[in-house]
């Protein structure tokens, strides 16, 4: 029998365990897959500790940002040669397809962690010139580390929103504690070998797992922690937001959503259709970008719930590890449930089951936690799934008679992270993803987030945006530096206060 591994929490540059451990069990049969130590209040303060002596030392922070960028690269390249090892591992860990694991969420780490690396290189880290001022003044800006950076990700993509977080504020020179979600901790774990391996002074990235109720808030209250990057929902992000306030730390919040996906009259049937599954089923519906709301017009709706309907049963639900594989299951037993009570509410709220609705039954489905796809009609926008974020295989269907309406019913939500528009007219696109009230919108896809451009939501999705030429911004202060060599008094404002120039 193989021996079941066991990860330690990374500290100060060593591996460090605890008294306790938990275990780590893939969501589609329940088989152990790894012992994990369990971190505590204490290993959370001793992690804090580390990363703000690593950076009050200085050698990190001080590395020229191209030799930052190679230790990035270095990393990014290890992950590549590990490419479907470390796919697995995730995969298993969190119940993704390794059809979705591999390509979607490890490729899209990967061409993130070489985006970010190469801006590090070129990153204007200082900037400035001639003020208005005589001709010997001038002014410059510099970006600055901010110092002990946390990051806080979630179980359902640990590999890609912790890149997201980790690579520029490293890139930027700070130090970095994070935190993965306690049931999915293994690849950020990974992630933290190869920084080692790659050379990365000891304390500048440190790794804790445990309980968010215990190492979490901690990381969000600790008074020596100066910016805090947090990926989940939106009730525990305005915790998150109230612990940083007390010491003021900056936040990024990544958040929860509602996605409007809104099909116009002369959309491509087909397209749209695949491309609407692929908008609420991707990773079984557990991405906070999903679309889980589908806006139709009269005129088209029955015919595409007809042909989505049909696309569904073609679907194969199973092992995650089958190629085949198209969906896989959800997270967690409390997860599944959750996905079924809101299902129930539906059905009582009046709601019309188009299909799925239940739990799949059979050889393969006697372990795990499973949901089918479901989809729901005769939606109206005051109905829980039509307002509250599900996180699973759950679809619901709206009518609109006008643009304008279909524009009214998608903005009537508190979330505003991702939207989308199915149309051939790109005028009409364009001007529909403009009214959006949306941080991304999609025209004719879904859930695409190139490395080049900013990821994140408005109102009660998030603050602040992950990714883009903008990702070292977030984990930089502006320090605006004046100075003039003249030598004489001539021209300053010094007669605003004093009525004879001093002697």
């Amino acid at each position: 029998m193989t021996a079941v591994p066991h990860f330690e929490m990374f500290i100060g540059g060593r591996w460090v365990d605890s008294a306790e451990r938990y275990e780590i069990r893939s969501p589609a049969d329940e088989d152990l897959i790894a012992t994990v130590a369990r971190g505590s209040l204490e290993h959370a303060d001793a992690a804090v500790a580390a990363a703000k002596a690593a950076f009050e030392e200085g050698t990190w922070r001080d590395t020229p940002p191209a030799q930052r960028a190679d230790v990035l690269r270095a990393v990014t390249e290890r992950f590549a040669e590990r490419t479907y090892e470390l796919a697995e591992l995730h995969a298993r860990e969190i119940g993704a397809t390794i059809r979705m694991a591999e390509p979607v969420q490890f490729g899209a780490a990967l061409s993130h962690m070489q985006y970010l690396a190469d801006l590090t290189a070129r990153y204007e880290f200082e900037s400035g010139g001639p003020t208005v001022r005589p001709v010997l003044a001038a002014g410059k800006v510099r970006r600055e580390p901010i110092g002990v950076c946390a990051a806080i990700v979630p179980w359902n993509a640990p590999l890609p929103l912790s890149v997201w977080k980790v690579f520029p504020a490293l890139g930027a020179g700070n130090s970095v504690v994070i935190k993965p979600d306690e049931n999915a901790p293994l690849i950020v774990l990974e992630l933290a070998k190869e920084f080692e391996r790659a050379g990365l002074p000891a304390g500048v990235l440190n790794v804790i797992t445990g309980e968010g109720e215990v190492v979490g808030a901690r990381l969000a209250e600790h008074p020596d922690v100066r910016k805090i990057a947090f990926t989940g929902s939106t009730a525990v992000g305005k915790a998150v937001m109230r612990a940083a306030a007390d010491n003021v730390k900056k936040v990024t919040l990544e958040l929860g959503g509602k996605g409007a996906n809104i099909v116009l009259a002369d959309a491509n049937l087909e397209t749209a259709v695949d491309g609407s599954l692929f908008a609420f089923l991707a990773h079984s519906g557990q991405g906070c970008e999903s679309g889980t709301r589908l806006l139709l017009p009269d005129a088209l709706h029955d015919e595409f719930v007809s042909r989505m309907v049909a696309r569904v049963k073609t679907l194969k639900i199973g092992d995650p590890m089958d190629d085949e594989t198209d969906l896989g299951p959800v997270y967690s037993a409390a997860q599944r449930d959750r996905i079924l009570d809101y299902i129930e509410s539906a059905k009582t709220e009046g709601a019309t089951l188009a299909c799925g609705g239940g739990v799949p039954t059979g050889p393969g489905f006697e372990k795990g936690f499973w949901v089918e796809p479901t989809i729901f009609t005769d939606v109206t926008p005051d109905m829980r799934i039509a307002r509250e974020e599900i996180f699973g295989p759950v679809l619901a269907v709206l009518r609109y008679r006008t643009v304008d309406e279909a524009i009214a019913i998608a903005n009537d939500t508190e979330y505003g992270l991702s939207a989308g528009v199915w149309t051939q007219n790109a005028e009409t696109a364009f001007d529909v993803a403009e009214r959006l009230e949306a941080g991304m919108v999609w025209i004719n896809d879904w859930h695409l987030a190139p490395p080049e451009y900013p990821f994140g939501g408005v109102k009660q999705s998030g603050v602040g945006r992950e990714g883009g030429p903008g990702a070292l911004d977030e984990y930089t202060e502006q320090k605006f530096i004046s100075f003039d060599m003249s030598g004489g008094i001539e021209g300053k404002p010094y007669g605003l206060l004093f009525s004879t120039p001093p002697n």
